[in-house]
């Protein structure tokens, strides 16, 4: 069972949830969302927007920042939904569960947090209900929303020679507002950087079928695993990972395959998130690549 207790926090009630050396902060006056996640007593990795401290109640959409669940394609109507309102919050077994109620739509979130202590960690499922009467498609998407000053890290595919493989192997998904000659990205060879600064919004699409993605800040190593399943159909061209960036924050997300959710069912996306401390960000392509993957092999999803 995680440890759990209440605490206040930026405005908020929160549970507050210690695995090892990290803590996870998730509000109960609104959301679900995971608004705090870092070492005990360390930095916040996640952003807070200033302007939604706090608040609660109401019936816009507010952008709080943390971690939280949505539903992909990305529409204003069914995504946007306002997440003001307290959440149910329960243990059931080993994992912390905090609860949306349902929306107009019908559809109800659901976030589950275990601990991974031996690893300064935390596994989450993350669960979509259509608790309405009609079927709805959808794919489950999870963003996290990483505070300022840090650099998101995602691998390319591995490199096979054209002599070995025809096909392509390595989908990259561009928005329109996408600029590749911005300074903030590195397209290495095994590696893609995309640095957060105060310049204008950014994000690229991508499959990365190594499951996991990073974010660099504080002198340490946030590491995000997520599924590839080969031959699903994923939103967005086929997208099972996304960041986005802007002035003041940067995302880490990860998406699940497109599934016509039937009334009465459910359809879930696994997460799970580690803490490295006195993490050095090697400019060497070669260096930071192995790093990265060695890493991820030795935490699981």
């Amino acid at each position: 069972m995680v440890p759990m207790e209440e605490v206040l926090f930026e405005g908020w009630r929160c549970a507050r949830l210690v695995s090892g050396n990290t803590e996870a902060f998730v509000t109960l006056d609104v959301g679900p969302r995971v608004i705090r996640y870092g070492f005990v007593g360390g930095p916040n990795f996640m952003h807070v927007a200033p302007e939604t401290k706090g608040l609660k109640g109401g019936s816009e959409y507010r952008s709080y920042g943390g971690h939280r669940l949505w539903i992909a394609p990305e529409d204003w109507e069914r995504t946007y939904v306002p997440e003001n309102e307290p959440v149910e919050v329960a243990q059931d077994g080993d994992a912390a569960v905090f609860r949306s109620d349902p929306d107009r739509w019908g559809i109800q979130k659901e976030i589950r947090l275990t601990a991974r202590p031996e690893l300064d960690g935390f596994g989450l499922l993350h669960v979509i209900h259509n608790r309405g009467s009609k079927a709805v498609e959808l794919a489950p998407w999870c963003l996290t929303v990483m505070g300022p000053g840090g650099v998101c890290l995602f691998p390319q595919a591995p490199f096979v020679p054209h002599s070995e493989d025809f096909l392509p192997a390595r989908p990259l998904v561009l928005w329109g507002y996408t600029n590749m000659q911005d300074p903030r990205w590195t397209w290495g060879r095994r590696v893609i950087r995309l640095r957060q600064d105060a310049l204008p919004p950014q994000k690229v699409g991508a499959q990365v079928s190594q499951g996991y993605a990073a974010y660099a800040n504080h002198g340490a190593l946030f590491l995000k695993r997520f599924p590839f399943e080969q031959g699903a159909r994923y939103p967005d061209f086929g997208c099972n990972f996304e960041t986005f960036t802007r002035e003041d924050m940067l995302e880490v997300e990860s998406l699940g395959p497109l599934t016509t959710l039937e009334p009465g069912t459910s359809v879930e996306l696994r997460e799970a998130w580690y803490l490295v401390g006195g993490f050095e960000l090697a400019e060497e392509e070669d260096r930071l690549a192995d790093t990265l993957d060695g890493l991820a092999s030795t935490r699981p999803l």
